[in-house]
Parts: structure tokens; C-alpha cells; sequence
């Protein structure tokens, strides 16, 4: 009998079933949820995820960096846009997109980090 990794790791230790996994991504993507509260633990979440993506990991944690990264990035830049063209109000109404939007792809991450999935398609700008 030999001992292969379970479908979906892509050779990375097993989810613990029922339990709590604290691996990498997770902890990103809590960081990322906890940026609505404290305002300031994205910032630290998109650092762990440029600096634990830079070092060799499973495959599965691969795409949940690129994909947190790509998160981070893309609502900081619709932010700022939205934030300009709030002088002529319609930023207003970008800011609860923009957050919804970081919220559910962080859920994403955190509900697959968990089962230790990759994300589906890491570039990818929708859900």
C-alpha cells in the first residue's frame, strides 16, 4: 500500500477533518476579513503573501497566494478610484462593491485554504 497525498492537496499535509487548519493561506485570508475591523491587517496580510509566496510551497498554496495577492491589489487600485471620483459622488456607491467584492474572494480563499484546494483559477478577477 503506498502512501499518496489526498485528492485535491497536491502533496501538502491533510486537512484535518473537523478541526481547524491554521496553514498559510488561512491565515491571509483571515487577515484580510480582520482588515474590516482594524483597517490595517490587510497591509500585513498582503506582505505574508508576497513573502510566503516566494518560498517553494504545495501547489495548492501557490494559487491561494497569487489569488490573495491579485485581491489585495486590484480592490487597493479600485479604492483609489473610487475615492477620486467620490468628489463627483459616484465613488460612493463603488466603496460597498469594492468591499463585497474583497470580502467574498477572502471567503473563497479561506473556505478552500481549509480543505487544502487550489483556487480554481488564481488570475481570474471574479469570484
Amino acid at each position: 500500500m503506498t502512501n499518496q497525498p489526498a485528492p485535491g492537496s497536491s502533496g501538502g499535509p491533510p486537512a484535518q477533518s473537523g478541526g481547524f487548519d491554521a496553514n498559510r493561506p488561512t491565515i491571509i485570508s483571515l487577515l484580510y476579513i480582520l482588515s474590516f475591523a482594524t483597517g490595517i491587517s490587510g497591509i500585513i496580510g498582503v506582505i505574508l503573501a508576497h513573502v510566503w509566496g516566494s518560498e517553494p510551497e504545495a501547489e495548492w498554496q501557490r494559487s491561494h497566494y497569487s489569488y490573495l495577492m491579485r485581491t489585495f491589489w486590484y480592490s487597493f487600485l479600485a479604492s483609489i478610484v473610487a475615492g477620486v471620483l467620490s468628489l463627483v459622488f459616484i465613488g460612493l456607491l463603488l466603496f460597498p462593491l469594492i468591499a463585497i467584492w474583497f470580502g467574498v474572494r477572502s471567503v473563497m480563499s479561506l473556505m478552500k485554504a481549509q480543505k487544502h484546494e487550489p483556487m480554481p483559477d488564481p488570475e481570474t478577477l471574479w469570484i
